[in-house]
C-alpha cells in the first residue's frame, strides 16, 4: 500500500528574516534606534514588505515588527540577545523567539507571525522532500542540470572574472563546475 501524501510546510518558500539580513542593512548598531522597511522580491516583483524598528541599548535590545498579513495588522517585539564570540571579535546576535523561547538566527513567517521553525513539527526544507535516489543523482549529475544557470552567470553583464590580475573565487568556482560537465 502506498504512503499517503503529507504535503509538508516548506521553509524555503516562506518569507524569512535573519540576523545576517539585519546586519547587511545596517540595522544592528549600538545605541541607535533605527527604523526602516525590508522588502521581499520574487521573480522581479515585490512580494511583501515589513516595517522594522531596532534598538540596541544597554538594557533594551529588540526588533519591532509592524506589518499587515491576511488583512490583519501585526505589531510586536522580538528580543535580541548576544553572546561573546569565541574568537574575541565582538558579539554574536540572536533572536529570542517570542513564541518558542528558542535562541535563533533566522525567523520564518509561519501563520502570519515571525517565529522559529521548531514551532511547526511537520515543516521541512525542500531538499528533505526529495527522494534519496534523486539526491544521489543530484550529487553525480547536478552540474548537468544547472549548466544553463552557471553559463548565464558567467556571461552576465557585470560579472568580474579577474580582480587585480587574479581570477576571482566566484569565477574559479563556476569554471570548476562547468568543467565537470565536459
Amino acid at each position: 500500500m502506498a504512503k499517503n501524501y503529507t504535503f509538508p510546510f516548506l521553509f524555503d518558500e516562506v518569507k524569512s528574516l535573519s540576523i545576517t539580513d539585519l546586519k547587511k542593512l545596517k540595522y544592528l548598531q549600538q545605541n541607535y534606534l533605527i527604523k526602516g522597511t525590508v522588502n521581499w522580491v520574487r521573480q522581479g516583483e515585490n512580494s511583501g514588505s515589513i516595517n522594522i524598528k531596532t534598538s540596541l541599548n544597554k538594557n533594551d535590545n529588540y526588533v519591532e515588527f509592524n506589518y499587515i498579513c491576511n488583512d490583519i495588522q501585526h505589531n510586536y517585539k522580538v528580543n535580541l540577545v548576544f553572546t561573546k564570540s569565541n574568537l574575541n571579535k565582538g558579539d554574536i546576535w540572536y533572536f529570542k523567539c517570542k513564541y518558542t523561547g528558542v535562541r535563533c538566527r533566522k525567523l520564518h513567517l509561519i501563520n502570519g507571525i515571525f517565529q522559529h521553525r521548531s514551532i511547526l513539527k511537520t515543516g521541512m526544507y525542500s531538499t528533505q522532500t526529495t527522494s534519496k535516489s534523486y539526491r544521489e543523482l543530484e550529487k553525480t549529475h547536478g552540474a548537468y542540470f544547472k549548466f544553463d544557470i552557471y553559463y548565464t552567470e558567467l556571461r552576465s553583464k557585470y560579472f568580474k572574472k579577474y580582480y587585480r590580475g587574479k581570477p576571482t573565487k566566484r569565477y574559479l568556482r563556476l569554471m570548476k563546475l562547468t568543467s565537470q560537465i565536459h
